[in-house]
């Protein structure tokens, strides 16, 4: 069986291609939300701003911290594997998924004492409140509640690069998936820095 020449460039550009798409379909999806938060905080603008002094700026700031320093963490990481420096790799992908986790860990104790004041979808608390404080909750809840999940699939997208870097199924020479999942890690904290002047810092 033969190979043509350039067959496993034209593979790294297929899956970095893919991988694009995908991230561009996950922008179009956020972009849908943040044009429907636009409009509705046109409309309620003065209850979506009093009704983001409620939410705990501190853990949003924190939280856009931690993202941030896991971006930087996630690219060192995929350089450091092309460099030849496996073990840099593994350490800087172990901080990534350490830094997700306690993203993840500080959204907890948010809606924790969201709920605990009665202030989620539907509760008789938020039920009292007007429209756009109602509109304002319902799309805090959606949007951060999906980047959740984001973060959620990349822990564990970052979790199989860890284990595939530490048994050489991923290399200084292949590198593309752990690449690809650094990509869609950016993607994530992207996302999140959009969600934090929508909501916490809501003016």
């Amino acid at each position: 069986m033969s190979f043509e020449p350039g067959a496993v460039h034209k593979d790294l550009e297929g899956a970095k291609l893919g991988m694009w798409l995908f991230l561009f379909t996950e922008m179009v999806l956020f972009g849908g939300l943040f044009l429907l938060y636009s409009a509705y905080r046109a409309k309620y603008t003065a209850d979506f701003h009093r009704s983001g002094q409620e939410l705990n700026a501190v853990i949003g700031v924190a939280n856009t911290i931690i993202l941030l320093t896991s971006s930087l963490t996630v690219a060192v990481s995929v350089t450091a594997l092309q460099r030849g420096n496996k073990k840099l790799s593994l350490i800087c992908l172990g901080m990534t998924i350490v830094f997700g986790v306690a993203f993840l860990a500080n959204k907890y104790i948010e809606w924790s004492a969201e709920i605990r004041h009665g202030m989620f979808p539907n509760s008789p608390e938020l039920l009292n409140h007007p429209d756009g404080v109602k509109m304002f909750f319902g799309l805090y809840y959606s949007m951060t509640g999906l980047h959740g999940i984001h973060v959620v699939a990349g822990i564990i997208l970052l979790s199989f690069m860890f284990d595939f870097v530490r048994r050489n199924k991923i290399t200084t020479s292949d590198y593309i998936k752990l690449e690809n999942a650094g990509l869609y890690w950016h993607l994530v904290d992207i996302i999140w820095i959009f969600l934090l002047p929508l909501f916490y810092l809501a003016a």
